[in-house]
């Protein structure tokens, strides 16, 4: 899901060397954190949060297939990185 997810996200954006998914485990729950430059932001939201809510959507059905809760947040990746 990670790949997925890193892929989907680097076709979107203008800079997808800036483009890094991270995978966290918590509590029974799979978190990923997708950071994109600045400038990618409103590229990966979309008009009214549907490119975004498409992409956890499509992610989601792996997830449900091996009965696993996932979380996917966007995050702006720093000018220091």
């Amino acid at each position: 899901m990670k790949k997925a997810l890193h892929y989907i996200a680097s076709s979107i954006v203008d800079e997808p060397e800036k483009v890094s998914v991270e995978e966290q485990e918590q509590d029974g729950t799979t978190n990923f954190t997708i950071k994109v430059a600045a400038s990618d932001m409103g590229k990966i939201i979309g008009k009214n949060g549907k490119i975004i809510r498409a992409i956890r959507n499509v992610i989601k059905i792996p997830a449900i297939k091996q009965n696993k809760k996932i979380n996917v947040t966007l995050v702006e990746s720093g000018s220091s990185s």
